[in-house]
């Protein structure tokens, strides 16, 4: 065949193939072409404290970039730098003005006081307790913020424990009575007040100069963000009880959380449930470290060796925290949420802590 024909012929089938072809080659460039950054605002916890600054900020700004291999970017600030009212929380997640946000349980739990059954005083005594109550309650914390809020739950984070500091010798809970004590909740401030306390709410900020001026005696904060401002320094003796701890959960808004590609909201999902293990483990650590920190112990890493004295929990401590539990918190706690709380404790909590809640 001339060469002439030859090529009347593939043009022939160049123009008869080429409807064909274009959408082939149309696919092959979209699928060439870089897909489009995602960039997330998150608000994270609290300002200053370890778990913001040695855990929360550097996934959000760097681990998360590298585990996406860059397809994801988000900038994150502490909520109490936010500008928004750690009450609000919630209700501006609901509304999707925050698409990604950690709300304090103990502050949301005024308008929600089923949030904050896992963080009642004195309910979880150590770490050991702490994690068990939470993998119970979990499945209602997650149902809660999904049917009230429109909230995805992605993970509950803890701080380190909260105990006693107090400037002169005391021994246990019963020395306590007539003690004016720093207190951060009303849970709290209701189990000081049955042991024979005055409780006096004052922000964390202000403690250390509420001690030092005798504005209180005593007062129930976290071991290492004691050492941190320097209640070692103003205190004598210090209890082994955790009080409280300080739990958060940390979701995302449902309509900006569906809207994320399925490969990403894998991956944060995954990555963020390892940022909680990491933050947990560290708040055992830090409570110990802020232990023997206080107490000047050679152990001490990242605080301040002070001379504290360590009061251990006693056989009476643990009966007196029972005692308290059933009669005080407990009761307290379901006057002000009702007949869901009671509900939710007796199928989540009551088997495990064999300690039953009774409506009012």
């Amino acid at each position: 065949m001339a060469r002439s024909a030859i090529r009347h012929v593939m043009s022939v089938l160049l123009l008869a193939t080429a409807p064909l072809l274009q959408p082939a080659l149309a696919l092959a460039q979209a699928s060439a072409q870089p897909e489009p950054e995602l960039r997330l605002k998150i608000v994270g916890g609290l300002a200053e404290v370890s778990q913001y600054v040695r855990y929360e900020e550097p996934f959000w700004r760097q681990h998360l970039a590298e585990a996406s291999g860059g397809r994801i970017r988000a900038e994150i600030a502490p909520f109490d730098r936010s500008g928004i009212r750690a009450q609000e929380m919630l209700a501006l997640m609901r509304l999707g003005v925050v698409p990604f946000g950690t709300a304090l349980l103990a502050v949301v739990s005024n308008e929600e006081p089923e949030f904050n059954a896992v963080d009642l005083p004195i309910v979880n005594p150590d770490m050991a307790s702490l994690r068990r109550s939470v993998a119970l309650y979990r499945p209602h914390l997650e149902m809660i913020l999904a049917e009230r809020y429109d909230v995805e739950l992605l993970a509950v984070y803890t701080y380190p424990a909260q105990v006693v500091f107090c400037r002169d010798l005391f021994r246990g809970l019963a020395d306590l009575e007539g003690r004016r004590i720093r207190t951060s909740s009303v849970g709290q401030s209701e189990m000081f007040a049955v042991l024979g306390a005055t409780p006096v709410v004052i922000p964390f900020g202000e403690t250390l100069a509420a001690l030092r001026s005798g504005v209180v005696e005593c007062a129930v904060t976290g071991t290492l963000s004691a050492n941190s401002i320097g209640l070692h320094e103003v205190t004598t003796h210090m209890h082994g009880m955790a009080i409280t701890w300080g739990l958060s959960v940390f979701g995302a808004n449902r309509q900006a959380w569906n809207a994320l590609p399925e490969w990403a909201r894998t991956l944060i999902r995954s990555e963020v449930a390892d940022l909680e293990r990491q933050i947990w483990n560290a708040a055992e650590i830090e409570t110990g470290e802020g232990l023997a920190c206080n107490t000047g112990q050679a152990s001490c890493r990242s605080g301040r060796r002070g001379t504290m004295t360590l009061v251990p929990t006693t056989p009476a401590d643990e009966a007196r925290r029972l005692q308290l539990l059933t009669e005080t918190v407990l009761p307290g706690w379901v006057r002000r949420c009702g007949e869901p709380c009671v509900d939710a404790w007796n199928e989540r909590l009551a088997p495990a802590l064999g300690v039953t809640a009774r409506p009012d």
